[in-house]
């Protein structure tokens, strides 16, 4: 039924399907960055950072729009998860600054190979293990574990999400931005062998994905009876998995007869088919076992306003974003990346003094 609060929380899953599509990407080139291999591992890296760079920073609005609804919508669920999964937000904030500055100092800096390697490192370790801090994050939020006493988590810091149910969706969340990273970068890719490689890696990863899903389905039913109820039993479950299946089948055949723009449309449907599986089955639960969407709600004139306000912020986010990506994504955006290359490529970028004038 329709109600302020299920309003937002559709948002704000929304929302969070979109950074996962966008922003989840970005960290998935982290992970090829880190497994550049053979005689074109430099052109690789370089691909990843010129499909990075233009629009990693903006994909992180949707993230601050899902904290921002969740504190504003929903202050008893903010609460207790902030306090009982402090730890691994913790590590993903500090991993989201640390990828953040990474990627800056790799572009501006000296280019030198140890300082290169230095940052390259740093951003692909970072790229690496917040996904995971994330998936984490998720899957303690249905575990059943997060259970406050007197304000403190009961057990502890760790019980909440030091469980296989949490570390099993931190990985799948991992390997799923690695498939959308390698996807997309087929797309991306002009050069016919850098978009071999990244079609075998999205194979790969594909493959990682379907395994690692029906871990995570199979330890549910032990660890996060909610979850699993909800993608075994209910009146949707079999059409939710035929679909998703079609989804990850379609993606691996558009791979196969290099239909990259199919793959790429497969490969989203597939990935949002997931999350949007994951908020549906654990509704009405914002924190299983106690804390549901209705009972968390702030009041009334609270939601409709935040509702007001996502409406009026909308009409200038929406064409905000559409530029961004129509500049640097759209038919122009070949002519930008190599004019940045051209660029990162003259002496005074490097730090090096230009050649003295011969007049």
């Amino acid at each position: 039924m329709f109600s302020l609060e299920n309003a937002v929380a559709a948002v704000m899953l929304l929302a969070l399907i979109v950074y996962a599509l966008m922003g989840g990407a970005d960290f998935g080139g982290g992970v090829w960055d880190l497994l550049a291999r053979g005689p074109r591992a430099q052109a690789q890296r370089e691909l990843i950072a010129d499909a990075i760079g233009p629009v990693w920073e903006a994909n992180h609005v949707w993230l601050i729009i899902v904290i921002v609804l969740l504190f504003t919508g929903f202050p008893a669920a903010f609460a207790a998860i902030m306090t009982a999964l402090n730890i691994p937000l913790s590590l993903m904030l500090i991993g989201i600054v640390l990828r953040g500055s990474a990627f800056t100092f790799r572009s501006y800096d000296l280019k030198t190979n140890q300082r290169q390697r230095q940052w390259s490192r740093l951003f692909a370790i970072s790229s690496i293990y917040t996904p995971v801090m994330l998936g984490i994050c998720i899957g303690a939020l249905a575990s059943g574990r997060i259970r406050l006493v007197n304000g403190l988590p009961e057990g502890g810091f760790l019980v909440p999400w030091v469980q296989p149910f949490p570390f099993a969706i931190g990985a799948l969340t991992l390997a799923l931005f690695a498939f959308l990273a390698a996807v997309y970068l087929t797309v991306e890719a002009q050069d016919q062998e850098l978009r071999e490689d990244f079609r075998l890696r999205a194979w790969i990863s594909a493959v990682l994905v379907g395994a690692l899903a029906w871990v995570c389905f199979f330890l549910a039913r032990t660890e996060a009876s909610t979850i699993w109820v909800g993608l075994a039993t209910r009146s949707w479950s079999l059409l939710f998995h035929i679909a998703t299946g079609v989804a990850a089948i379609a993606a691996i055949l558009a791979l196969r007869f290099r239909r990259y723009y199919l793959a790429r449309a497969a490969a989203v449907l597939q990935a949002g088919l997931i999350l949007l599986g994951w908020g549906v089955s654990q509704y009405p639960f914002l924190v299983v076992p106690d804390i549901t969407v209705a009972q968390a709600a702030a009041p009334r004139i609270t939601l409709a306003l935040l509702l007001i306000a996502l409406g009026a912020g909308s009409l200038l986010l929406f064409p905000s974003l559409y530029f961004l990506l129509r500049i640097f994504k759209g038919p122009s955006a070949f002519a930008i990346v190599e004019s940045a290359k051209e660029a990162r490529a003259s002496p005074g970028h490097r730090g090096e003094q230009p050649p003295a004038s011969t007049q």
